[in-house]
């Protein structure tokens, strides 16, 4: 077959029908249409053409009947990546694969194929020559490591390789156990750590002053010094001591450091810590006694509430004595600042003068000048600006806008004109000229090699100046070039400085390593502080923001500091003219890295911008990058920065574009910008809500309008995706929520901390996804959080909630609307119950007990009422309150918030009483699964559960006996085995002894949902012998309804199932009841128990049956399945009888192979073959018999 003319789509059937059809087209075939000659025929697996409600050829009907140049429907991806694997393309399967995990629509198929190495090796041992190599098997490449040069038979279902499964198993869960491990220390260091700095103030000056208290180790600190002392005895050699020490600490790990804390930094070893103890006191010159002087504006009265009236008074004239005596003081200060002013300018005129004079001595007596040995000692205490002190950046520029000049010299002038000063003084003078002089007399410095006559010793020779310069010309001295220029020139003042690093740095930069860069930094952002030239202030913060090619996130950090410090300096003015162009430049800079500098930039400037260009320019742009930038990481600092800028925005018209960035967040299709918008830029927008006052006039009731359409959307396929955004979004603004109920309260004004404050409980609040969202941060502390809650608490108990507008909008308004929207969800999805439950316990643990138990049951309960005599007819058509999600939610959510005796006895009479109800008024049990599903997850409510059920198996009637027979199953898997065999199993053997049938016949899905899960041999051979017993007791013979329960229960459970109990007691039973069928005269239950066991048998197919079995009990059974389907369903005979041809092939293949210890590799391919082609196949049922022929013809 030609390249072009292979439709990968297509099995090896569908390939031999499309050129039968061409070939009849080419003939000209009579009463084809046109249209359906180019249309190929795309199959569905079984999942999705039962998804789509099509029968098995109801798909090619479909594309058949589309008009001519109609689009056809488009392939599932998941079907492209079955037929590629099917038809072993799969190199051209792994680059799909590859592609798929770059777009993030990583597949589950390929993502297991692929991970999975069983998929990729072989039996070392070959094939005879004479066979010909199976359909799909790999050729032999070059490379040593190749597909096929591996074992595949380790990993077939033979079990001779489950020594080889268990140890790979064991070696995973090990793994996957010091995973957990590792993440519950971190957790328990995190705990530590946040209960340790949240000790409150007292305490923590009790620890100090009590010396018993300060030796107490605490755990963290004995496993970091046991880890330092075991490392420093292995390194001095001291084995034997450290094994000692081990043993005797064998609760840690001393070969990890992670195992002492996740988050604690490995601290130096114990020698290092030792020798540099000495060089951590304290020095004694820090050590002095100063007097403060104080402001008068930064004096607060501290409100004591528990002093009298006329104490108070009295400290109140005390207060106003001080004030007044500070105003005496300031005003002797003025007088004395005034007579100092005028005495600096009579010193300026003096300094002038003598300026003057001593330049004028220096010109005239240059060469006969004797240097004094006085000023030669003081040359080396001169302090220049980079003497270990930093610049004053706000005083330098004060002082260059009112145009003066520093200069230091040393001369000891000062030290002549006045003797009495000390002598220490007389080595630096300070000289201040005016702009007028500085432009017309040159720069003089004082540093001295270049500010002091000098005088070098001259040679007594008799050379002319002509000589001498012409001999020094050979001295190499580059002072022609730029760099040159700069070194032969000394800067004489600071501002020289500047000009000069200005002109320098873009030189430097490019010359230094990229891993050393970030040095430059403080150097630049001085300079760009200092230099008196826009142009060059803007060069140098452009080299700052292209410093590093991809800064990564400590070399950003750095960046961003100096930003702002830079900012602090200079002011919003130039902030906004200097940095933010430089952001702007970057913002669609091609590395991410640059990208995410700039949007961590706007959040940190915030506070340093205006607040016009905070609300206009910087929004802007961070609105531009969220919807364009294709980074996750982008977007996610870009959420952040949001979250910044929320806090300083006061234009209340900006409102309405805040909250279309929040949608537009949570729509985000990346994680990481979702968690970013719940954990600051929510909380930080709810924040300004508030205090416009739209949270619970706009935002919340906007929310609860998308969740109520989504679900309005749904009927027919609901967005559950969606649906979680908007109730997480949710369950984020509770806290402030409450915050705002709690500062409207009435009691608010009340509210003052007095004397010793109770502590809150730490389990009083759900754990805060983010400090944003814990309501004491809210508040402002726990301490006023603490007073408030208890005025709270007593106003819901005593005083009720008159007045309280705020509260009375959740209990009428926001409830009541939230338990309507409740019971328009779908029950069966299991997500969005799961959702609605979490939100319900957040708002009622939030909430609090009180308003839980007086505020939101009472609504609950009278929409659930549970009484038989009140049971809704429409329950029977499962249109009552009963069958919709409000009673999971319920019991979920509400019923589980608080978890003592009390709440536990009002759970479980609920769901008997639901139970109840549902069984004798014959509802759908819906709800109830779904209940016991969410509780089931949470190993806690097992018993619970299980006590319910047993409610239901000594009940008296029978229906509700069936309804927990049929719970059991539900509850099996996530039970541990203990709890199976001490409470299941008992009451499923009480129910298979009952009277009723029904109900024994609804205890055989549990019987074998145990059969699946459970390992405890006893335990299978209880549940063994009690399904042997229904099929062996002659009461039973001639039950219909228990015979389909049994098939359709070991066509589900077979697969999985422990292979013994399927080799020894499933195949040789479906094979009698096989036989039995043959026999039965009704053709309704024959065909009925047919279809069970040809799904039954589909379904076994795909496990490893050994030659023994295939030949004794399944490929008999097919047969007389083929007996009874020759008469019933002619359609499934034939595809019977291929299975049967692809038994007998595999039992032929075994025969002719030497290994019988495992398949080879043309058996456990041809297996896979029938699998997938078998699979894929099963619905096409509808199509002529024909092509079922092919279904399972191989490629030829």
């Amino acid at each position: 077959m030609a390249a072009s003319s292979v439709n990968p789509f297509l099995s090896d059937s569908d390939e031999e029908s499309e050129r039968k059809s061409r070939r009849g087209k080419d003939v000209g075939a009579p009463g084809l249409p046109l249209s359906t000659a180019h249309i190929p025929t795309l199959p569905l697996s079984p999942q999705q053409e039962a998804g789509f409600g099509y029968s098995g050829g109801g798909i090619r009907e479909a594309a058949v009947g589309l008009p001519l140049g109609a689009e056809p429907p488009r392939v599932p991806l998941d079907t492209i990546a079955a037929q590629l694997l099917r038809d072993q393309y799969i190199l051209t399967a792994l680059e799909f694969h590859t592609e798929l995990q770059e777009a993030g629509r990583e597949l589950p198929r390929l993502r297991d194929y692929f991970s999975n190495p069983g998929n990729f090796e072989r039996h070392t041992s070959t094939p005879p020559k004479d066979l010909a190599p199976a359909p799909g098997q790999l050729n032999r490449a070059g490379s040593i490591s190749t597909l096929d040069s591996l074992d595949f038979a380790r990993y077939s279902d033979d079990g001779n390789r489950e020594t080889d499964e268990r140890v790979a198993v064991l070696e995973f869960e090990l793994r996957k156990a010091k995973e957990t491990i590792q993440s519950l220390r971190a957790n328990l260091t995190q705990a530590a750590a946040f209960t340790e700095n949240d000790v409150p103030l007292q305490e923590r000056k009790n620890y100090k002053s009590s010396p018993e208290m300060q030796e107490a180790v605490k755990p963290l600190e004995k496993r970091a010094l046991n880890f330092l002392v075991n490392e420093y005895l292995l390194k001095i050699n001291y084995k034997l001591t450290s094994i000692t020490f081990s043993d005797e600490n064998d609760d840690q790990d001393f070969e990890l450091w992670d195992d002492v804390g996740l988050n604690i930094p490995k601290p130096p070893d114990l020698l290092q810590m030792y020798r540099e103890y000495g060089s951590h006191t304290t020095s004694s010159k820090e050590m002095k006694d100063v007097a403060v002087g104080i402001e008068p504006g930064d004096l607060e009265v501290l409100p004591s509430v528990q002093e009298p009236a006329t104490l108070q008074h009295l400290q109140l004239e005390e207060q106003t004595k001080l004030v007044q005596e500070l105003q005496d003081q300031l005003h002797i200060l003025k007088n004395e600042k005034i007579t100092l002013t005028m005495q600096i300018r009579q010193l300026k005129s003096e300094i002038e003068e003598l300026k003057r004079q001593s330049f004028a001595a220096v010109a005239t007596t240059s060469d006969s000048l004797v240097h004094p040995p006085a000023v030669t000692e003081q040359v080396p205490e001169n302090r220049t600006v980079d003497s270990g002190e930093y610049l004053d950046i706000r005083s330098f520029e004060r002082n260059s806008c009112s145009e003066e000049k520093e200069v230091s010299t040393s001369c000891p002038i000062d030290a002549i004109t006045n003797p009495s000063r000390p002598s220490a003084t007389s080595a630096t003078i300070t000289t201040l000229t005016t702009k007028n002089k500085k432009e017309t007399e040159p720069a003089i410095v004082c540093p001295p090699s270049a500010h002091e006559p000098v005088q070098f010793d001259k040679p007594n020779r008799m050379l002319s100046p002509a000589f001498h310069q012409a001999l020094l010309s050979f001295c190499r001295m580059a002072t022609d070039s730029r760099l040159g220029a700069e070194v032969s020139r000394i800067a004489d003042s600071e501002q020289c400085v500047m000009l000069m690093l200005g002109r320098c740095l873009p030189h430097i930069v490019p010359n230094v390593l990229l891993a050393k860069r970030e040095e430059l930094i403080p150097l630049i952002l001085c300079t760009a502080c200092l230099h008196p030239e826009p142009k060059e202030r803007d060069q140098l913060l452009h080299i700052l923001f292209n410093l590093i090619k991809r800064p990564d996130d400590e070399q950003r950090q750095m960046i961003l500091t100096g930003c702002v410090a830079f900012a602090r300096h200079v002011g919003p003015p130039r902030v906004e003219a200097e940095l933010l162009p430089q952001c702007w430049e970057q913002i669609n800079h091609k590395y991410p890295e640059r990208r995410l500098l700039v949007a961590e930039a706007c959040g940190a400037l915030a506070p340093y911008l205006p607040k016009e260009i905070r609300s206009s320019l910087v929004l802007s742009m961070l609105q531009q990058m969220l919807t364009e930038d294709k980074a996750d990481l982008v977007r996610e600092a870009v959420i952040k920065s949001l979250g910044i800028i929320m806090a300083y925005i006061d234009d209340p018209d900006k409102y309405l574009q805040g909250f279309e960035l929040q949608m537009s967040a949570l729509n985000d299709p990346s994680e990481r910008v979702i968690n970013a918008t719940h954990q600051v830029f929510l909380p930080a927008f709810a924040a300004w809500t508030t205090e416009l006052g739209k949270l619970q006039s706009h935002l919340i009731p906007t929310l609860l309008s998308n969740i109520e359409k989504t679900l309005r959307d749904g009927e027919h396929g609901l967005d559950e995706h969606k649906l979680h955004l908007h109730l997480s979004a949710m369950q984020s603004l509770i806290p402030p929520l409450f915050a705002l109920v709690l500062k409207n309260a009435p009691f608010a004004s009340k509210a003052k901390l007095q004397g010793e404050v109770p502590q809150i409980e730490v389990t009083r609040f759900p754990r805060p996804a983010s400090p944003l969202q814990d309501v004491a941060t809210i508040i402002g502390s726990r301490e006023q959080l603490s007073v408030l809650l208890q005025l709270y608490d007593n106003q819901l108990e005593h005083e009720g909630t008159t007045g309280w507008e705020n509260l009375l909008w959740v209990v009428n308004q926001l409830l009541p609307h939230l338990i309507e929207t409740v019971g328009k969800i779908n029950v069966t999805s299991t997500s969005c119950v799961h959702d609605f439950s979490r939100y319900f316990w957040r708002l009622c643990r939030t909430f609090g007990k009180i308003f839980t138990n007086t505020k939101v049951k009472p609504q609950f309960q009278e929409i659930l009422r549970l009484s038989e005599e009140a049971v809704d007819v429409s329950a029977t058509a499962g249109n009552g309150v009963l069958t919709k999600a409000t009673v999971p939610i319920y019991a979920t959510g509400v019923l589980t918030c608080y978890n003592q005796e009390e709440d536990r006895k009002l759970l479980v009479g609920f769901l008997e009483d639901v139970m109840t109800t549902l069984s004798l008024s014959h509802a759908p049990l819906d709800s109830l699964k779904a209940s016991f599903v969410e509780l089931g997850a949470n190993p806690a409510y097992h018993e619970l559960l299980l006590t319910v059920l047993w409610y239901g198996v000594v009940h008296t009637s029978a229906l509700v006996r069936c309804t927990a027979a049929r719970m059991f199953e539900l509850l099996v898997k996530g039970v541990n085995e203990t709890l199976v065999a001490q409470r299941v199993v008992p009451a499923l053997i009480t129910l298979s002894s009952d009277p009723e049938i029904s109900v024994r016949i609804a205890t055989i899905p549990a019987f074998g949902t145990i059969m699946e899960t459970v390992t405890q041999r006893e335990l299978l051979e209880r549940v063994k012998m009690q399904l042997a017993s229904f099929l062996e007791d002659p009461q039973y013979h001639d039950q219909h309804s228990l015979h389909m329960e049994i098939i359709k229960t070991f066509g589900r459970v077979g697969p999985n199932a422990e292979p013994r109990f399927r080799d020894e007691f499933v195949l040789p039973n479906l094979h009698k009841l096989a036989i039995s069928n043959n026999q039965q005269v009704i053709d309704t239950k024959r065909l009925d128990i047919a279809i069970q066991l040809f799904e039954a048998y589909s379904a076994l197919s795909c496990c490893f049956i050994s030659e023994e079995l295939m030949v004794c009990h399944f490929l008999p059974g097919l047969k007389c399945l083929r007996t009874d389907m020759e008469h019933l369903s002619p359609e499934h005979e034939v595809i019977l009888g291929s299975m049967i041809k692809e038994c007998e092939l595999k039992v032929e293949n075994r025969t002719v192979q030497e290994p019988q210890s495992s398949m080879s590799i043309a058996a456990s391919l041809v297996s896979e073959d029938t699998k997938t082609r078998f699979l894929n196949k099963m619905g096409q049922l509808s199509t002529s018999g024909a092509m079922l022929a092919n279904v399972f013809q191989r490629k030829k």
